[in-house]
């Protein structure tokens, strides 16, 4: 006969693919589509482009309310980044959606020379981010960051939840530039609405206070931030969180005056590899700055991960709330 525990750990690891929200947490469904589409009730020059992907960026809802203003490419991703492009040159602003892992290694050349060398007015939405997907190293985008942060004029945005990509969405249109933003779809988490969150292009929010620890977070680890700080606090461990929804450019005066603070355990969270992304940022900014506070990194490994179901998958590489928590304590 099955015991409880053992029923417990079949249910967190029978599912390939599974929401990044708790059960029982709020959600709302598609915030990417439906922002968008208020958009384009604004701005007759949005377009929508996807390479074969629009169910699954959530762009689907984008293509039914405005079916002329859709481009279906197929699978081939560098001819999407190619025809973003030449629209953009026409005077259009594609919203471009596919997996981030197609969008970066498969059509890095052409998001380099014909996006960006000519800075042009394309934004890139890209789905899965880090580890948000349970299909292994193939779907897993845990270096996107590093690649897009290398790529001159292209500006980087994280969000951590729904909010964040509703007020983002018409914040990069109004940015006249490119740029690549990590896209949570379907059911996404809803936590930043009782932080009186405003998302702002290139700025970071201290979304709450704290004196033993800070954490510097952006995109689904803020979510998990702010989840330890309000389990540490039952422990009576106070910890501030920052986060970061912009990682190029940087907030660099915001994650200075995070930093500074006599006294104060650093923790730099990402879903992303140690390599490249935003605790490699704020390493730089803090050794340029010639600011040294105590630092740790919460961050996944410099590998090729496990295929698996994801809650199974966050603690294994250390992004779970509850593995987070355990190595703030342990590093007190």
């Amino acid at each position: 006969m099955n015991t409880a525990a053992e029923k417990k750990v079949r249910l967190r690891t029978s599912a390939m693919i599974a929401s990044i929200a708790a059960e029982g947490q709020r959600v709302e469904s598609a915030p990417f589509g439906h922002a968008l589409v208020e958009l384009a009730q604004q701005r007759a020059d949005v377009v929508g482009m996807t390479a074969d992907l629009a169910k699954y960026t959530d762009l689907h809802i984008f293509a039914r309310a405005y079916p002329e203003r859709f481009y279906q490419m197929g699978m081939a991703e560098q001819l999407l980044m190619g025809a973003a492009g030449g629209m953009a040159k026409e005077g259009l602003m594609p919203f471009v959606t596919t997996y981030a892992v197609f969008g970066t290694r498969r059509a890095y050349d052409f998001v380099h020379q014909v996006i960006a060398e000519d800075n042009l007015n394309v934004k890139l939405c890209c789905a899965l981010p880090g580890l948000t997907t349970g299909y292994g190293p193939s779907h897993q985008a845990t270096d996107d960051i590093a690649m897009m942060r290398a790529i001159p004029n292209l500006t980087i945005v994280d969000p951590c939840d729904a909010l964040d990509i509703r007020q983002a969405v018409p914040a990069i249109a109004a940015h006249n530039g490119p740029v690549y933003m990590r896209l949570l779809r379907g059911q996404v988490p809803l936590v930043l609405e009782e932080y009186d969150y405003q998302f702002e292009l290139g700025k970071a929010k201290l979304l709450r206070d704290g004196t033993e620890v800070v954490i510097i977070s952006s995109g689904i680890l803020t979510m998990r931030a702010l989840e330890s700080a309000k389990a540490l606090a039952k422990d009576g461990i106070s910890v501030a969180v920052l986060h970061v929804p912009t990682i190029k450019p940087l907030d660099e005066e915001a994650i200075l005056q995070a930093a500074s603070r006599s006294g104060r355990l650093v923790v730099v969270a990402e879903n992303h590899s140690t390599i490249g992304g935003l605790s490699d940022a704020v390493c730089a900014l803090l050794m340029e700055k010639r600011v040294f506070p105590t630092l740790k990194r919460i961050a996944l490994p410099d590998a090729f991960l496990d295929a698996g179901a994801l809650p199974t998958l966050h603690d294994r590489y250390g992004i779970s709330t509850e593995s987070i928590c355990e190595n703030i304590k342990s590093w007190l």
